[in-house]
């Protein structure tokens, strides 16, 4: 029997195809995975179908998220690889332990805070290919084990900086000790890390308070759709093909 078929005594194709999701708060990549997984089960997907994302969103991010179902999660390297474009939010006058409001906050004194041309003139250093180095509580390997799960244990990560590219910082608004900015960049960037060197170029504090991803390549917020949206029973007529 083909992968691509359901088990059982007619056999039907098994679904395949995307969900844009527009994640919310509180849920992980991987849960709006498995809620997916879930809802296709429901409508009689094989036990086992394959569910994937395009790209890892913190808990606290909002956005686009791709869901890739059954022979689609194929295209997952190749989708990951693509543009992606944020909306973000960064307070000046606090540093975190995670660089976002999930890790332990403290404040940071700031005699003169900077002015606009100065948060201007310090975003230059960020376009273009730079060296980043990912927050400690991340994704990245060390020694065969999470950032993160080093992270939580109390141990310090040696995360190596690598080179990645941000395309487009475009500041939208500044009123200290808030900064808006609008990021168009390729695989990799980590924003929070963008958050935190902001800040040491600045001589301040830096860790995100929002972000929201707007688009991944082709896919766009204005196209997504949030858990509650979605059916509770999704059947391949809810996933839209993969362009080839």
């Amino acid at each position: 029997m083909s992968a691509d078929t359901a088990y059982g005594p007619n056999p039907a194709p098994t679904p395949a195809g995307v969900l844009v999701i527009d994640k919310q708060p509180g849920f992980t990549s991987m849960d709006v995975c498995a809620i997916v997984r879930t809802r296709l089960r429901r409508g009689g997907a094989p036990k086992r179908i394959k569910v994937g994302h395009a790209g890892t969103l913190d808990p606290l991010a909002t956005g686009v998220l791709v869901v890739l179902v059954g022979r689609a999660t194929r295209a997952v390297n190749a989708l990951m690889a693509t543009e992606k474009e944020y909306r973000t939010k960064v307070d000046l006058s606090r540093r975190s332990t995670s660089d976002d409001l999930g890790g332990e906050l403290s404040d940071v004194p700031v005699a003169c805070p900077p002015d606009r041309a100065a948060v201007e003139a310090a975003l230059e250093r960020f376009r273009g290919v730079v060296l980043q180095t990912p927050p400690q509580f991340s994704a990245m390997k060390v020694g065969g084990r999470r950032a993160y799960a080093l992270a939580r244990e109390g141990e310090h990560a040696p995360l190596a900086a690598r080179p990645v590219e941000i395309h487009e910082i475009e500041l939208r608004s500044y009123e200290w000790p808030l900064v808006e900015l609008h990021i168009r960049c390729g695989k990799g960037v980590y924003i929070r890390s963008l958050a935190r060197d902001l800040g040491i170029a600045l001589g301040t504090g830096g860790m995100l308070t929002e972000l929201r991803r707007t688009r991944v390549g082709t896919f766009e917020i204005l196209a997504a759709k949030t858990l509650d949206e979605l059916p509770q029973v999704l059947v391949q007529e809810h996933l839209a093909p993969l362009a080839e």
